[in-house]
């Protein structure tokens, strides 16, 4: 029998009809709903304007609604500053598919009512401060993508999501929940290619069952308690592209098979206890985008093949035990940005080539054994931020270059043999926070340039032979914390501009040659709390007022030629080693007692209670004096009158 060609159009017309009759009934249970949601809501930025009494909650703000039958499909208010908790009423939305309310302010709890949209496929509730108990949604059998991270959810982890085998992205880490283990189930999840369980108060190892994810594409178990020997099993998991393991108490070695997972883009195994050397295999990643295993027990050399890599980005091995010569090409191929390979047994030359591609931003490399000349070709890290390559064996001066990099924030050559100067360009740096000389040989005069660093906080030029006077320009540095010139051959007084440098906490400049007084402008300094001026020549008299009002911790004003009496406050900052080497200072007789000091007593400068010693007794001796010469001058005046009647008689 023919079909009626009309007979689907028929059908559709039909559907339209009853849906335009039922529509205006549902619309209003619909709106009535949301604004119900609205009113639990504070809405900073207004865009809950629209949500008013209407027939069709469809030109709502974040509302869509499927185009046949009116009704509303998907909420979509991520990032829209809202406060308050989520109504209960969003339950009434029957045939809601998405609920997406992330990074806003929401508070609370999630409603257990929503397990009653038995549609919903997407409920994402992420960055906000939710609270309490997270309710059993395991009748949302449609969930592909759950998302309720970065919240202040507590009590048990969600066990029952491994119910939810529709799923394809799970992500619930980021909470306060109870300590507990991965649930065994965790295998049920057959569709899972995205998982997030990273600060969930994990325990245990990772269950078996979840290596047989096979859709599994981005796996974070980091900053947990996951223990056991790193899973050999994850080489099962030929869609990974994402391994986040980091900070968990994992052990064992590596197994050669990871190499095996060659969409592999990103690798963090850090702070863990794993040990070995890295399977050669890794280095043939050629996907591979971020390689962080730092803070483990590695040894060995990194695998050759790092140094043929085309998208490296981000690589930090720092505190292992890693040794041998650097990949020769490493970063010569690849977009690196960030290096850090600090605190290991790298040795031989520094690598030439990490600026090639003049990306890079951070670049450690302290702590090991890297020796020869620092490379010219790093002058091409014009977007660099940090340079540390401290505490290695390299010699030979600094490239002229490197000195202006104009972002860098943080320079820090300190504990190698560099010779040479600090050339005038380093006044081009003028992002530079803080500059770390310390313990090398470099010499000639400290630049003035360095004035020009407005933003400079920490400026260590200790340990080497700068020579000639401190400049006065250091005076104007408004954000100097750190001032550490000690251990050099500077000469000259000490310029009374750095007393302008109000935010000053430590200021060294010892065993030096420098004389004259200590400026009276340290008077102002009134956030300082070390000063060390000992081992020089200084002059002139130690007067309090200068320094009595600073709030000194540690005070070294020894072995110079400073002269006068030292106050009951400063001997308290210092103590007796603080004055000791300065033959002209000295204590009142008082105070040496009360403070049991062994510095000398004053003698030319008698105390008070002596001067009134003194003149008592002096006030007492001329009494007696006085009395005694009137005494004899009345025995005078008798004697005179028996002398003077005797002759009378005698007449």
């Amino acid at each position: 029998m023919a079909k009626h060609p009309f007979s689907f159009l028929h059908f559709l017309l039909c559907c339209c009809f009853f849906s335009t009759l039922l529509s205006p009934s549902l619309s209003s249970v619909e709106v009535e709903a949301l604004l119900r949601f609205k009113k639990q809501l504070k809405d900073p930025l207004h865009r809950l304007d629209s949500w008013k009494v209407s027939d069709s909650p469809c030109e709502f703000f974040g509302v869509t609604c499927d185009p046949m039958t009116g009704l509303v499909t998907g909420i979509s208010l991520g990032n829209q500053s809202l406060s308050g908790e989520i109504s209960p009423s969003i339950s009434e939305l029957q045939s809601l598919r998405s609920l997406v309310l992330p990074s806003n302010l929401l508070s609370g709890y999630l409603p257990a009512e929503l397990n009653k949209c038995s549609n919903l496929r997407e409920l994402n509730v992420s960055v906000n401060n939710l609270i309490g108990t997270i309710p059993d949604l395991s009748e949302l059998r449609n969930l592909q993508i759950l998302d309720l991270s970065i919240n202040y959810f507590s009590g048990p982890f969600p066990s029952w999501v491994t119910n939810l085998t529709g799923l394809v992205s799970l992500s619930v880490g980021d909470n306060h929940y109870d300590e507990g283990e991965i649930p065994d189930s965790i295998g049920n999840l057959k569709n899972l290619s995205f998982i997030h369980f990273a600060r969930s108060q994990l325990r245990g190892e990772i269950p078996e069952s979840f290596f047989e994810i096979t859709t599994m594409e981005s796996l974070d178990f980091s900053t947990n308690n996951i223990s056991g020997n790193f899973p050999k099993s994850i080489t099962k998991l030929k869609k990974l592209n994402k391994i986040e393991l980091f900070a968990n108490q994992l052990t064992g070695e590596i197994p050669p098979e990871l190499a095996n997972l060659t969409l592999l883009q990103e690798i963090d195994i850090s702070r863990n206890h794993l040990y070995g050397k890295l399977p050669e295999g890794l280095g043939q990643l050629k996907n591979l985008v971020t390689f962080h295993i730092f803070e483990n027990n590695f040894s060995g050399e990194i695998p050759a093949g790092f140094g043929d890599m085309r998208n490296l980005v981000s690589f930090s091995t720092y505190r292992n035990n890693l040794s041998g010569e650097f990949p020769a090409n490493f970063g010569r191929f690849s977009p690196l940005k960030s290096i850090d390979i600090s605190e290991n047994q790298f040795s031989c030359g520094f690598p030439k080539y990490l600026c090639e591609s003049g990306k890079l931003k951070y670049l450690l490399a302290l702590g090991n054994k890297f020796s020869g000349e620092f490379p010219g070709s790093c002058s091409k890290c014009r977007d660099l931020r940090r340079l540390r390559i401290s505490e290695n064996l390299l010699s030979g001066e600094i490239p002229s270059g490197i000195w202006g990099l104009p972002k860098v924030e943080i320079i820090d050559f300190g504990n190698n043999e560099f010779t040479g100067r600090i050339p005038p360009q380093i006044g081009t740096a003028t992002s530079l926070t803080e500059l770390y000389l310390v313990n090398n040989k470099f010499s000639g005069k400290i630049p003035p340039e360095l004035g020009k660093l407005a933003n400079l906080g920490k400026l260590y030029l200790n340990g080497n032979d700068f020579s000639g006077k401190i400049p006065s320009e250091l005076g104007v540095l408004q954000h100097l914390s750190s001032l550490h010139l000690e251990e050099n051959s500077l000469t000259g007084s000490i310029p009374a501009e750095l007393g302008n440098c109000a935010t000053l906490v430590e200021m060294n400049l010892a065993r030096n040659s420098l004389n004259g007084n200590i400026p009276e402008s340290f008077s102002l300094l009134t956030n300082l709390h070390f000063l060390n001026l000992s081992w020089n020549t200084l002059t002139g008299s130690l007067n309090p007022d200068n320094l009595k009002i600073l709030k000194l911790s540690s005070l070294d004003l020894s072995m110079n030629q400073l002269t006068g009496i030292v106050s009951s406050n400063l001997l308290q900052m210092g103590g007796d080693k603080a004055f000791l080497g300065n033959k002209g200072l000295c204590v009142e007789k008082s105070l040496k007692i009360q403070m049991h000091s062994g510095l000398k007593v004053c003698r030319g400068n008698n105390t008070k209670e002596e001067l009134l010693l003194f003149f008592i007794i002096a006030s007492v001796l001329v009494v007696i004096l006085v009395g005694f010469l009137v005494a004899i001058c009345r025995e005078c005046k008798k004697e005179q009158g028996r002398v003077f009647c005797d002759k009378r008689l005698e007449i």
